[in-house]
């Protein structure tokens, strides 16, 4: 199977006039042109799952439309989607904010799903999500180290409560400490990351940071992972691929 983890922006692109004619100024255009590149992108991959983080659920910038639903209506994914604030959040307040979201696809039906927030954090949401016998949680954590580490500590209990299901973490994990932030997690969940030789994928334009992850437990064996270069986000995406084995 084959695990495309991708932070889009929102569809929002990179560089090209980004931050023209004011910083940042590119996170407010509209995302039909990149949105179709994007979609071109996961067709080459030809993914089996994928996890998505930024994605708009219905803004003016996606000419109010899902962008989750548009990528599985064009290639035929099941999918969920939700917000990535909870509903005590002033971001749910604020026009485009509220619809900003995670969301995982999959060509085979999911089975079954839950949405969590974590304690800390503006960025709080953990999908939650099981297909083809694997256990599935999405994440996008806090810039600040401090909810970085309540997150995990919380995102560690969920996994327990997996039992003996085969998972995949994944995710924008933001460590912007290195990721020796992810030692003790590794250690207490028995996880391990796809990516052996620790590359990154931020800045997609010239790559310094180690942001995104795909962790594995056992009963998952990786069998090739790659960063395609791919600028159509602030982050390059991450691909691997794997075979479910015996518990």
């Amino acid at each position: 199977m084959r695990y495309l983890l991708f932070n889009i922006r929102y569809a929002t692109g990179h560089k090209n006039g980004y931050h023209w004619p004011l910083p940042y100024s590119g996170f407010f255009k509209k995302t039909g042109a990149n949105m179709e590149q994007i979609i071109d992108f996961v067709k080459l991959i030809e993914p089996d799952l994928i996890g998505l983080v930024e994605v708009d659920a219905g803004s003016y910038r996606s000419k109010y439309t899902c962008q989750t639903e548009t990528i599985a209506d064009e290639l035929g994914y099941s999918y969920i989607a939700q917000s990535k604030y909870s509903n005590r959040s002033i971001a749910q307040k604020i026009p485009v904010l509220n619809q900003q979201s995670n969301a995982i696809l999959s060509k085979k039906p999911i089975e079954k799903h839950d949405f969590h927030y974590f304690d800390y954090g503006v960025k709080r949401l953990v999908i939650e999500a099981e297909t083809d016998g694997v256990a599935l949680f999405l994440v996008h954590l806090s810039l600040k180290y401090r909810h970085r580490q309540n997150q995990l500590e919380q995102l560690h209990d969920l996994i327990t409560t997996t039992g003996n299901k085969r998972v995949i973490v994944a995710g924008d994990f933001n460590l912007l400490w290195g990721n020796r932030e992810l030692k003790l997690f590794l250690a207490a969940t028995g996880l391990n990351s796809a990516n052996p030789d620790n590359s990154s994928s931020y800045p997609s334009h010239s790559p310094q940071r180690q942001l995104d992850f795909i962790l594995h437990g056992s009963g998952i064996k990786i069998t090739d992972f790659f960063i395609p270069n791919v600028q159509l986000s602030d982050h390059m995406p991450l691909v691997c691929d794997f075979e479910c084995n015996t518990l």
